[in-house]
Protein backbone atom coordinates (compact mmCIF):
# COMPACT_ATOMS: atom_id res chain seq x y z
CA UNK A 1 0.00 0.00 0.00
CA UNK A 2 1.25 3.57 -1.26
CA UNK A 3 1.56 6.29 1.47
CA UNK A 4 -0.26 8.34 -0.66
CA UNK A 5 -3.11 6.25 -0.44
CA UNK A 6 -3.92 6.71 3.34
CA UNK A 7 -5.95 9.03 4.58
CA UNK A 8 -5.01 11.58 7.17
CA UNK A 9 -5.80 9.56 10.09
CA UNK A 10 -4.25 6.76 8.49
CA UNK A 11 -1.16 8.63 7.67
CA UNK A 12 -0.81 9.66 11.19
CA UNK A 13 -0.59 5.85 12.45
CA UNK A 14 1.87 4.64 9.35
CA UNK A 15 4.06 7.68 10.54
CA UNK A 16 4.13 6.60 13.92
CA UNK A 17 4.08 3.16 14.02
CA UNK A 18 7.83 2.86 13.40
CA UNK A 19 8.93 4.23 16.74
CA UNK A 20 6.77 3.23 18.69
CA UNK A 21 4.88 6.03 19.42
CA UNK A 22 0.93 6.33 20.69
CA UNK A 23 -1.69 7.94 18.30
CA UNK A 24 -5.01 8.93 20.32
CA UNK A 25 -8.09 10.00 18.78
CA UNK A 26 -9.53 10.80 21.96
CA UNK A 27 -11.32 13.94 22.31
CA UNK A 28 -10.99 13.12 26.14
CA UNK A 29 -9.46 10.60 28.58
CA UNK A 30 -13.08 9.79 29.44
CA UNK A 31 -14.36 8.99 26.12
CA UNK A 32 -15.50 5.45 25.75
CA UNK A 33 -15.91 3.29 22.09
CA UNK A 34 -19.13 2.48 23.35
CA UNK A 35 -20.70 5.75 22.34
CA UNK A 36 -19.13 5.77 18.98
CA UNK A 37 -21.44 8.71 18.09
CA UNK A 38 -19.83 10.44 15.23
CA UNK A 39 -16.26 9.11 14.89
CA UNK A 40 -15.87 11.18 11.39
CA UNK A 41 -12.89 10.41 8.47
CA UNK A 42 -10.42 11.91 11.18
CA UNK A 43 -10.70 9.26 13.68
CA UNK A 44 -11.49 5.91 11.42
CA UNK A 45 -8.47 3.72 10.18
CA UNK A 46 -9.17 0.96 7.72
CA UNK A 47 -8.31 -2.76 8.93
CA UNK A 48 -6.53 -3.15 5.52
CA UNK A 49 -3.89 -0.34 7.00
CA UNK A 50 -3.08 -1.90 9.84
CA UNK A 51 -2.71 -5.26 8.91
CA UNK A 52 0.10 -3.98 6.12
CA UNK A 53 1.69 -2.30 9.02
CA UNK A 54 2.14 -5.22 11.16
CA UNK A 55 2.98 -7.31 8.52
CA UNK A 56 5.34 -5.41 6.23
CA UNK A 57 5.24 -1.88 7.82
CA UNK A 58 8.59 0.32 7.62
CA UNK A 59 10.92 0.15 10.00
CA UNK A 60 13.77 2.71 11.34
CA UNK A 61 16.81 1.96 12.58
CA UNK A 62 17.47 2.32 16.29
CA UNK A 63 13.66 1.82 16.92
CA UNK A 64 11.31 -0.38 18.03
CA UNK A 65 8.18 -0.45 16.04
CA UNK A 66 4.63 -0.53 17.55
CA UNK A 67 0.94 -0.29 16.98
CA UNK A 68 -0.03 1.95 19.85
CA UNK A 69 -3.97 3.51 19.10
CA UNK A 70 -6.70 4.81 21.22
CA UNK A 71 -10.02 5.94 20.23
CA UNK A 72 -10.43 5.12 16.58
CA UNK A 73 -12.44 3.57 14.73
CA UNK A 74 -11.37 0.58 12.96
CA UNK A 75 -13.48 0.05 9.67
CA UNK A 76 -13.47 -3.87 7.60
CA UNK A 77 -11.96 -6.79 8.94
CA UNK A 78 -8.90 -7.37 10.31
CA UNK A 79 -7.62 -10.42 9.86
CA UNK A 80 -4.60 -11.92 10.63
CA UNK A 81 -5.18 -15.36 10.53
CA UNK A 82 -1.48 -17.19 11.12
CA UNK A 83 0.19 -14.02 10.60
CA UNK A 84 3.36 -13.86 12.79
CA UNK A 85 3.31 -10.04 14.05
CA UNK A 86 6.75 -9.14 15.73
CA UNK A 87 5.41 -5.91 17.07
CA UNK A 88 3.31 -4.99 20.15
CA UNK A 89 -0.47 -4.25 19.28
CA UNK A 90 -2.57 -1.55 21.76
CA UNK A 91 -5.56 -1.11 20.00
CA UNK A 92 -7.16 0.74 23.43
CA UNK A 93 -11.17 2.50 23.58
CA UNK A 94 -11.42 1.69 19.80
CA UNK A 95 -14.61 1.10 17.91
CA UNK A 96 -14.71 -2.50 15.44
CA UNK A 97 -16.84 -2.81 12.63
CA UNK A 98 -16.55 -6.07 11.79
CA UNK A 99 -14.97 -9.41 13.66
CA UNK A 100 -11.37 -9.19 14.21
CA UNK A 101 -10.12 -12.45 13.20
CA UNK A 102 -6.50 -13.45 14.87
CA UNK A 103 -6.99 -17.75 14.54
CA UNK A 104 -3.44 -18.96 14.64
CA UNK A 105 -1.61 -15.92 14.69
CA UNK A 106 1.61 -15.49 16.84
CA UNK A 107 1.72 -11.97 18.75
CA UNK A 108 3.93 -11.00 21.02
CA UNK A 109 1.34 -8.80 22.78
CA UNK A 110 -2.08 -7.74 22.53
CA UNK A 111 -4.23 -5.14 23.79
CA UNK A 112 -7.78 -4.38 23.50
CA UNK A 113 -8.42 -2.30 26.79
CA UNK A 114 -11.77 -0.32 26.93
CA UNK A 115 -12.60 -1.49 22.81
CA UNK A 116 -16.04 -2.32 21.58
CA UNK A 117 -15.95 -5.27 19.24
CA UNK A 118 -19.11 -7.48 17.70
CA UNK A 119 -16.88 -10.20 18.74
CA UNK A 120 -13.22 -11.82 18.48
CA UNK A 121 -12.11 -15.07 16.29
CA UNK A 122 -9.09 -15.80 18.18
CA UNK A 123 -8.84 -19.51 18.31
CA UNK A 124 -5.27 -21.15 19.05
CA UNK A 125 -3.98 -17.80 18.87
CA UNK A 126 -0.30 -17.77 20.21
CA UNK A 127 0.89 -14.85 22.15
CA UNK A 128 4.38 -14.63 23.86
CA UNK A 129 3.09 -11.63 26.64
CA UNK A 130 -0.57 -11.04 27.90
CA UNK A 131 -3.45 -10.49 26.19
CA UNK A 132 -5.52 -7.86 27.75
CA UNK A 133 -9.16 -7.54 27.35
CA UNK A 134 -10.07 -5.09 30.07
CA UNK A 135 -13.24 -2.92 30.22
CA UNK A 136 -13.84 -4.45 26.58
CA UNK A 137 -17.90 -4.90 24.93
CA UNK A 138 -18.09 -7.61 22.98
CA UNK A 139 -21.64 -7.81 21.27
CA UNK A 140 -20.79 -11.50 19.95
CA UNK A 141 -19.39 -14.79 21.08
CA UNK A 142 -15.23 -13.79 21.63
CA UNK A 143 -13.42 -17.31 20.37
CA UNK A 144 -9.91 -18.34 22.48
CA UNK A 145 -10.13 -21.75 21.99
CA UNK A 146 -6.82 -23.48 22.18
CA UNK A 147 -5.15 -20.07 22.79
CA UNK A 148 -1.70 -20.41 24.22
CA UNK A 149 -1.07 -16.87 26.14
CA UNK A 150 2.62 -17.19 27.66
CA UNK A 151 1.56 -14.09 30.35
CA UNK A 152 -1.87 -13.20 31.67
CA UNK A 153 -5.14 -13.02 30.28
CA UNK A 154 -7.29 -10.11 31.12
CA UNK A 155 -10.92 -10.10 31.06
CA UNK A 156 -11.67 -8.00 33.66
CA UNK A 157 -14.78 -5.49 33.55
CA UNK A 158 -15.54 -7.12 30.30
CA UNK A 159 -18.89 -7.29 29.17
CA UNK A 160 -19.91 -10.85 26.59
CA UNK A 161 -23.24 -11.23 25.03
CA UNK A 162 -23.89 -13.91 22.62
CA UNK A 163 -26.86 -13.11 20.02
CA UNK A 164 -30.18 -14.53 20.95
CA UNK A 165 -30.59 -17.82 20.54
CA UNK A 166 -26.99 -18.83 19.42
CA UNK A 167 -25.72 -22.48 20.94
CA UNK A 168 -22.18 -21.03 20.43
CA UNK A 169 -20.77 -20.17 23.77
CA UNK A 170 -20.55 -16.29 24.68
CA UNK A 171 -17.29 -16.70 25.56
CA UNK A 172 -14.78 -20.07 24.84
CA UNK A 173 -11.71 -20.55 26.61
CA UNK A 174 -11.57 -23.93 26.09
CA UNK A 175 -8.47 -25.65 26.08
CA UNK A 176 -6.53 -22.06 26.76
CA UNK A 177 -2.98 -22.19 28.38
CA UNK A 178 -2.55 -19.29 30.05
CA UNK A 179 0.95 -18.95 31.38
CA UNK A 180 0.59 -16.36 34.62
CA UNK A 181 -3.15 -15.54 36.00
CA UNK A 182 -6.59 -15.75 34.59
CA UNK A 183 -7.61 -12.11 35.66
CA UNK A 184 -11.92 -12.20 35.14
CA UNK A 185 -13.18 -9.91 38.18
CA UNK A 186 -16.40 -8.32 37.18
CA UNK A 187 -16.88 -10.02 34.03
CA UNK A 188 -20.06 -9.94 33.00
CA UNK A 189 -21.46 -12.32 30.31
CA UNK A 190 -24.87 -13.34 28.72
CA UNK A 191 -24.11 -16.86 27.46
CA UNK A 192 -22.38 -19.57 28.31
CA UNK A 193 -18.50 -19.53 29.41
CA UNK A 194 -16.29 -22.10 28.55
CA UNK A 195 -13.08 -23.05 30.15
CA UNK A 196 -13.43 -27.30 30.03
CA UNK A 197 -9.68 -28.00 29.55
CA UNK A 198 -8.17 -25.12 30.12
CA UNK A 199 -5.09 -24.67 31.89
CA UNK A 200 -4.35 -21.28 34.43
CA UNK A 201 -0.66 -21.46 35.53
CA UNK A 202 -1.77 -19.24 38.30
CA UNK A 203 -5.04 -18.14 39.67
CA UNK A 204 -8.35 -17.88 38.03
CA UNK A 205 -10.25 -15.08 39.47
CA UNK A 206 -13.94 -14.30 39.03
CA UNK A 207 -14.58 -12.25 42.12
CA UNK A 208 -17.64 -10.08 41.35
CA UNK A 209 -18.35 -11.43 38.52
CA UNK A 210 -21.97 -11.91 36.77
CA UNK A 211 -22.18 -14.68 34.46
CA UNK A 212 -26.14 -15.21 33.15
CA UNK A 213 -27.18 -18.37 31.11
CA UNK A 214 -30.12 -19.85 33.18
CA UNK A 215 -31.96 -23.13 32.63
CA UNK A 216 -28.26 -23.70 31.12
CA UNK A 217 -24.15 -24.13 31.65
CA UNK A 218 -23.32 -21.09 32.51
CA UNK A 219 -19.81 -21.92 33.46
CA UNK A 220 -18.15 -25.29 31.51
CA UNK A 221 -15.26 -26.02 33.24
CA UNK A 222 -14.91 -29.87 33.25
CA UNK A 223 -10.92 -31.18 33.82
CA UNK A 224 -9.62 -27.54 34.34
CA UNK A 225 -6.44 -27.12 35.58
CA UNK A 226 -5.49 -23.91 37.98
CA UNK A 227 -2.03 -23.90 39.25
CA UNK A 228 -3.27 -21.69 42.28
CA UNK A 229 -6.83 -20.69 43.10
CA UNK A 230 -10.15 -20.49 42.15
CA UNK A 231 -11.42 -17.18 42.90
CA UNK A 232 -15.14 -16.23 43.06
CA UNK A 233 -16.02 -13.79 45.86
CA UNK A 234 -19.26 -12.39 45.80
CA UNK A 235 -19.48 -14.37 41.93
CA UNK A 236 -23.47 -14.01 40.81
CA UNK A 237 -23.97 -17.19 38.69
CA UNK A 238 -27.53 -17.68 37.17
CA UNK A 239 -27.22 -21.44 34.90
CA UNK A 240 -24.93 -24.22 35.65
CA UNK A 241 -21.63 -24.15 36.96
CA UNK A 242 -19.36 -27.53 35.97
CA UNK A 243 -16.33 -28.32 37.36
CA UNK A 244 -16.27 -31.67 37.06
CA UNK A 245 -12.52 -33.66 37.46
CA UNK A 246 -11.05 -30.19 37.82
CA UNK A 247 -7.09 -29.44 39.90
CA UNK A 248 -7.28 -26.71 41.86
CA UNK A 249 -4.64 -26.84 44.44
CA UNK A 250 -5.19 -23.42 46.01
CA UNK A 251 -9.15 -22.47 47.03
CA UNK A 252 -12.11 -22.48 45.33
CA UNK A 253 -13.51 -19.44 47.32
CA UNK A 254 -17.10 -18.76 46.54
CA UNK A 255 -17.62 -16.44 50.03
CA UNK A 256 -20.47 -14.63 49.58
CA UNK A 257 -20.97 -15.76 46.18
CA UNK A 258 -25.35 -16.51 44.75
CA UNK A 259 -25.51 -19.66 42.58
CA UNK A 260 -28.79 -20.05 40.98
CA UNK A 261 -29.99 -22.73 38.96
CA UNK A 262 -33.43 -23.90 40.58
CA UNK A 263 -34.59 -26.41 38.32
CA UNK A 264 -31.20 -28.53 37.76
CA UNK A 265 -27.88 -28.37 38.77
CA UNK A 266 -26.14 -25.19 40.61
CA UNK A 267 -22.76 -26.37 41.25
CA UNK A 268 -21.08 -29.64 40.47
CA UNK A 269 -17.62 -30.45 41.47
CA UNK A 270 -17.89 -33.58 41.34
CA UNK A 271 -14.67 -36.02 40.68
CA UNK A 272 -12.09 -32.82 41.69
CA UNK A 273 -8.95 -32.40 43.60
CA UNK A 274 -9.23 -29.16 45.44
CA UNK A 275 -7.04 -27.94 48.34
CA UNK A 276 -9.95 -25.88 50.15
CA UNK A 277 -13.33 -25.14 49.31
CA UNK A 278 -15.26 -22.03 50.88
CA UNK A 279 -18.71 -21.65 50.72
CA UNK A 280 -20.09 -19.53 53.01
CA UNK A 281 -21.72 -16.00 53.75
CA UNK A 282 -24.00 -16.35 50.64
CA UNK A 283 -27.43 -16.82 49.40
CA UNK A 284 -28.68 -20.20 49.80
CA UNK A 285 -28.01 -22.12 46.46
CA UNK A 286 -30.68 -22.33 44.41
CA UNK A 287 -30.24 -26.07 42.76
CA UNK A 288 -28.45 -29.29 43.67
CA UNK A 289 -24.90 -29.02 45.02
CA UNK A 290 -22.81 -32.15 43.25
CA UNK A 291 -19.36 -32.86 45.08
CA UNK A 292 -19.26 -36.60 44.61
CA UNK A 293 -15.97 -38.74 44.68
CA UNK A 294 -13.78 -35.61 45.55
CA UNK A 295 -11.30 -35.36 47.21
CA UNK A 296 -10.74 -31.52 49.27
CA UNK A 297 -8.58 -30.94 51.95
CA UNK A 298 -10.46 -28.48 53.80
CA UNK A 299 -14.25 -28.18 53.33
CA UNK A 300 -15.16 -24.56 54.56
CA UNK A 301 -18.78 -25.00 54.26
CA UNK A 302 -21.33 -22.88 55.94
CA UNK A 303 -25.27 -25.47 56.76
CA UNK A 304 -27.19 -22.26 55.23
CA UNK A 305 -26.21 -22.33 51.66
CA UNK A 306 -26.89 -25.54 51.27
CA UNK A 307 -29.65 -26.45 48.75
CA UNK A 308 -32.32 -28.75 49.21
CA UNK A 309 -30.73 -31.24 46.70
CA UNK A 310 -27.19 -32.13 48.29
CA UNK A 311 -24.60 -35.42 46.37
CA UNK A 312 -22.04 -36.39 48.60
CA UNK A 313 -21.41 -39.65 47.42
CA UNK A 314 -17.85 -41.21 48.09
CA UNK A 315 -16.90 -37.40 48.63
CA UNK A 316 -13.53 -37.27 51.02
CA UNK A 317 -12.89 -34.46 53.18
CA UNK A 318 -9.74 -34.09 55.91
CA UNK A 319 -11.37 -31.26 58.02
CA UNK A 320 -14.49 -29.12 58.07
CA UNK A 321 -15.68 -25.89 59.56
CA UNK A 322 -16.77 -24.02 60.90
CA UNK A 323 -17.69 -26.46 64.00
CA UNK A 324 -21.42 -26.30 64.74
CA UNK A 325 -23.47 -29.02 66.35
CA UNK A 326 -24.21 -32.27 64.10
CA UNK A 327 -27.94 -32.01 63.90
CA UNK A 328 -26.91 -28.78 61.23
CA UNK A 329 -24.78 -30.84 59.40
CA UNK A 330 -26.77 -34.15 59.14
CA UNK A 331 -29.17 -32.92 57.30
CA UNK A 332 -27.14 -32.96 53.90
CA UNK A 333 -26.23 -36.51 54.24
CA UNK A 334 -29.73 -37.00 53.93
CA UNK A 335 -30.46 -35.14 50.75
CA UNK A 336 -29.16 -37.34 48.63
CA UNK A 337 -32.16 -38.82 46.80
CA UNK A 338 -33.14 -40.51 49.42
CA UNK A 339 -29.98 -42.76 49.57
CA UNK A 340 -27.85 -44.09 52.16
CA UNK A 341 -24.40 -43.51 52.04
CA UNK A 342 -22.54 -44.71 55.35
CA UNK A 343 -19.15 -43.12 53.95
CA UNK A 344 -20.64 -39.74 54.49
CA UNK A 345 -21.68 -40.57 57.67
CA UNK A 346 -18.23 -42.05 58.74
CA UNK A 347 -16.14 -38.51 57.11
CA UNK A 348 -18.54 -36.54 59.05
CA UNK A 349 -17.90 -38.73 62.19
CA UNK A 350 -14.16 -38.44 61.29
CA UNK A 351 -13.82 -34.31 61.05
CA UNK A 352 -15.59 -34.10 64.49
CA UNK A 353 -13.19 -36.35 66.11
CA UNK A 354 -10.47 -34.96 64.69
CA UNK A 355 -11.78 -31.74 66.65
CA UNK A 356 -11.99 -33.56 69.70
CA UNK A 357 -16.02 -33.06 69.77
CA UNK A 358 -16.45 -37.33 70.33
CA UNK A 359 -20.13 -36.50 71.74
CA UNK A 360 -20.87 -35.16 68.31
CA UNK A 361 -19.05 -38.32 66.77
CA UNK A 362 -21.57 -39.90 68.59
CA UNK A 363 -24.70 -38.39 67.67
CA UNK A 364 -23.30 -38.84 64.04
CA UNK A 365 -23.02 -42.73 64.20
CA UNK A 366 -26.91 -42.61 65.89
CA UNK A 367 -27.91 -40.71 63.13
CA UNK A 368 -26.40 -43.05 60.47
CA UNK A 369 -27.42 -46.11 62.39
CA UNK A 370 -31.20 -44.54 62.21
CA UNK A 371 -31.06 -43.53 58.64
CA UNK A 372 -29.65 -47.00 57.74
CA UNK A 373 -32.55 -48.08 59.37
CA UNK A 374 -34.90 -46.88 57.37
CA UNK A 375 -33.68 -48.92 54.58
CA UNK A 376 -34.51 -52.23 56.61
CA UNK A 377 -37.25 -54.68 56.24
CA UNK A 378 -39.91 -55.08 58.42
CA UNK A 379 -37.96 -57.09 61.21
CA UNK A 380 -34.84 -55.51 60.47
CA UNK A 381 -36.82 -51.89 61.03
CA UNK A 382 -38.41 -53.89 64.18
CA UNK A 383 -34.62 -55.02 65.78
CA UNK A 384 -33.53 -51.07 65.26
CA UNK A 385 -36.53 -49.44 66.95
CA UNK A 386 -35.60 -51.74 69.86
CA UNK A 387 -32.04 -51.16 69.92
CA UNK A 388 -32.23 -47.73 70.01
CA UNK A 389 -35.09 -47.31 72.56
CA UNK A 390 -32.67 -49.39 74.84
CA UNK A 391 -29.41 -48.20 74.36
CA UNK A 392 -29.40 -45.99 71.01
CA UNK A 393 -27.71 -48.58 69.10
CA UNK A 394 -24.74 -48.79 72.07
CA UNK A 395 -24.02 -44.96 72.06
CA UNK A 396 -26.80 -44.57 74.65
CA UNK A 397 -25.34 -46.83 77.12
CA UNK A 398 -27.35 -45.22 80.32
CA UNK A 399 -30.72 -45.83 78.51
CA UNK A 400 -29.82 -49.52 79.44
CA UNK A 401 -29.51 -48.77 82.97
CA UNK A 402 -32.43 -46.38 82.95
CA UNK A 403 -34.83 -49.46 81.55
CA UNK A 404 -33.25 -51.44 84.03
CA UNK A 405 -34.02 -49.73 87.05
CA UNK A 406 -37.30 -48.70 85.89
CA UNK A 407 -38.45 -52.41 85.69
CA UNK A 408 -36.53 -52.70 88.88
CA UNK A 409 -38.34 -50.67 91.17
CA UNK A 410 -41.88 -51.97 89.27
CA UNK A 411 -40.77 -55.72 90.04
CA UNK A 412 -39.70 -54.72 93.30
CA UNK A 413 -43.14 -53.20 94.34
CA UNK A 414 -45.01 -55.74 93.09
CA UNK A 415 -43.34 -58.91 94.50
CA UNK A 416 -42.68 -57.06 97.80
CA UNK A 417 -47.07 -56.60 97.87
CA UNK A 418 -47.93 -60.38 96.94
CA UNK A 419 -45.05 -62.21 97.76
CA UNK A 420 -45.05 -65.59 95.35
CA UNK A 421 -45.32 -68.97 97.00
CA UNK A 422 -42.03 -70.98 98.06
CA UNK A 423 -41.69 -74.10 95.80
CA UNK A 424 -39.59 -75.58 99.18
CA UNK A 425 -40.72 -74.00 101.91
CA UNK A 426 -38.60 -75.77 104.21
CA UNK A 427 -35.36 -75.31 101.81
CA UNK A 428 -36.35 -71.39 100.17
CA UNK A 429 -34.07 -68.54 101.45
CA UNK A 430 -36.00 -65.63 102.67
CA UNK A 431 -37.87 -63.87 100.09
CA UNK A 432 -36.64 -60.25 98.62
CA UNK A 433 -38.53 -58.52 96.32
CA UNK A 434 -35.29 -56.22 95.31
CA UNK A 435 -32.94 -59.72 94.47
CA UNK A 436 -36.22 -61.66 93.29
CA UNK A 437 -36.31 -59.09 90.29
CA UNK A 438 -32.74 -58.79 89.93
CA UNK A 439 -32.81 -62.43 89.14
CA UNK A 440 -35.53 -62.01 86.65
CA UNK A 441 -33.92 -59.16 84.78
CA UNK A 442 -30.46 -60.66 84.57
CA UNK A 443 -30.23 -63.44 82.27
CA UNK A 444 -26.64 -64.55 83.60
CA UNK A 445 -26.07 -63.33 87.45
CA UNK A 446 -28.47 -65.82 89.63
CA UNK A 447 -28.96 -64.16 93.42
CA UNK A 448 -30.82 -68.04 94.33
CA UNK A 449 -33.94 -66.39 94.39
CA UNK A 450 -35.82 -67.14 90.92
CA UNK A 451 -35.52 -70.96 91.09
CA UNK A 452 -36.60 -71.14 94.73
CA UNK A 453 -40.28 -69.04 94.57
CA UNK A 454 -43.34 -69.53 91.34
CA UNK A 455 -45.48 -66.94 91.10
CA UNK A 456 -49.10 -67.36 89.54
CA UNK A 457 -51.42 -65.42 87.75
CA UNK A 458 -50.42 -61.81 86.96
CA UNK A 459 -47.25 -62.18 88.76
CA UNK A 460 -46.27 -65.13 86.45
CA UNK A 461 -47.16 -62.85 83.21
CA UNK A 462 -45.30 -60.05 85.47
CA UNK A 463 -42.12 -62.33 85.68
CA UNK A 464 -41.68 -63.38 82.15
CA UNK A 465 -42.40 -60.19 80.97
CA UNK A 466 -39.16 -59.23 83.19
CA UNK A 467 -37.26 -62.25 81.94
CA UNK A 468 -37.59 -61.10 77.87
CA UNK A 469 -36.76 -57.40 78.68
CA UNK A 470 -33.88 -58.84 80.40
CA UNK A 471 -32.50 -60.96 77.55
CA UNK A 472 -33.38 -57.90 74.47
CA UNK A 473 -31.51 -55.95 77.32
CA UNK A 474 -28.88 -57.64 77.31
CA UNK A 475 -28.66 -58.77 73.56
CA UNK A 476 -28.85 -55.12 72.58
CA UNK A 477 -26.05 -54.32 75.13
CA UNK A 478 -23.73 -56.62 74.16
CA UNK A 479 -24.80 -55.79 70.20
CA UNK A 480 -24.12 -51.95 70.76
CA UNK A 481 -20.66 -52.27 72.85
CA UNK A 482 -19.49 -54.66 70.09
CA UNK A 483 -20.17 -52.32 67.47
CA UNK A 484 -19.15 -49.69 69.68
CA UNK A 485 -15.73 -51.32 70.20
CA UNK A 486 -15.00 -52.81 66.46
CA UNK A 487 -15.49 -48.90 65.71
CA UNK A 488 -12.81 -47.89 67.79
Amino acid sequence: MEINELTAAEAEVWQAFPRGAAVDFRTTQDETAALGTDWGDQRTVRAMVLKALLLDGPVVSGEVAALKVSGARITGALDLRYATVESVVRLSHCHFDEVPDLSGASLKYLNLTGSRLPGLASARVRVDGGLRLTDCRFTGPVRLGGAQIAGALYLERTEVTAPEGSERPALQLHQVTVGEDLCASRLRTQGEVRLNGASVSGSLRLEDAELRHPGAFVLNAEALEVGANLLGRRLAAHGRIDLRGARIPGRLDLLYSRLSNPDGTALRASSCVIGEVWLRGGEPMQGRLNLRRSQIEHLNLDPEMLPDQVRLLDLTYTSLTPHVPPELRLPMLERDEDTFDPHGYEQLTAAYRRTGDDDAARRVQLAKQRHHRTTLPWYGRLWGHVQDATVGYGFRPMRALGWLLSLLAVGSVAFALHTPPALKADEAPQFNPFFYTLDLLLPVISFGQEPAFAPRGWQQALAYTLVLIGWILATTVVAGVTRTVSRQ
